[in-house]
């Protein structure tokens, strides 16, 4: 009798250790940003470095495939969506000065404006590196620019990184590292936990 309620405590202490390892799983977009945006959130590493303020996101696979889901869609469409994304990692990089666009504090010179329009529409594989724990570097795949005009509180970009060379490197972190744009930051670095894409919370569609 002794034996048998030792072994229930064991099966029932592991099933609840398994439960609070589980991934977290949410009803819809706007709860996964919530969760993943929380002021102690290992998904969001945010810094002010000489008066420019600055955040990194890690993006969930489950939120790029929300956003180009129609209405009336079907598992199989989530899934080959999932498929699409799954081999890449998602970041969003926003930047602003005095609550401002980056580009807001340049307008008066002609020269600097234009140079870091450029910068940003086409130079950021050049300033961007995603360095692994045993310091390896991993070349930005693509990303994103899209132009606010003035229209928006910060200069913000998605960046896209290959999963698998990330994934396969040893160590279980990985630092995003972003040179000097021009403002006197010198290079930030964000650090970021692996488990932020080998256990990504998801939505349940």
């Amino acid at each position: 009798m002794i034996r048998s309620c030792l072994s229930f405590l064991v099966v029932l202490s592991l099933t609840l250790w398994v439960s609070s390892c589980s991934t977290p799983t949410f009803n819809s977009s706007d709860e996964l940003t919530e969760y993943i945006t929380a002021e102690d959130s290992e998904y969001l590493v945010s810094k002010v470095v000489n008066g420019v303020d600055f955040s990194m996101l890690y993006r969930p696979t489950d939120l790029l495939v929300f956003q180009e889901l129609s209405t009336g869609y079907t598992q199989e469409e989530v899934d080959s969506l999932r498929s699409k994304y799954g081999s890449y990692l998602y970041f969003n990089l926003s930047m602003s000065k005095n609550n401002q666009e980056l580009l807001n504090g340049l307008a008066a010179d002609r020269n600097r404006f234009g140079a870091m329009v450029n910068t940003l529409a086409f130079g950021m594989g050049d300033k961007l590196n995603l360095i692994t724990a045993t310091r390896d570097t991993v070349a930005l795949a693509d990303y994103v620019y899209p132009r606010m005009y003035g229209m928006s509180r910060s200069t913000t970009m998605m960046l896209v990184y290959p999963k698998e060379e990330v994934e396969r490197a040893e160590g279980d972190y990985f630092t995003l590292t972003l040179q000097d744009l021009g403002f006197g930051t010198g290079e930030v670095s964000f650090k970021f936990p692996k488990s932020v894409f080998t256990d990504q919370p998801g939505i349940e569609f």
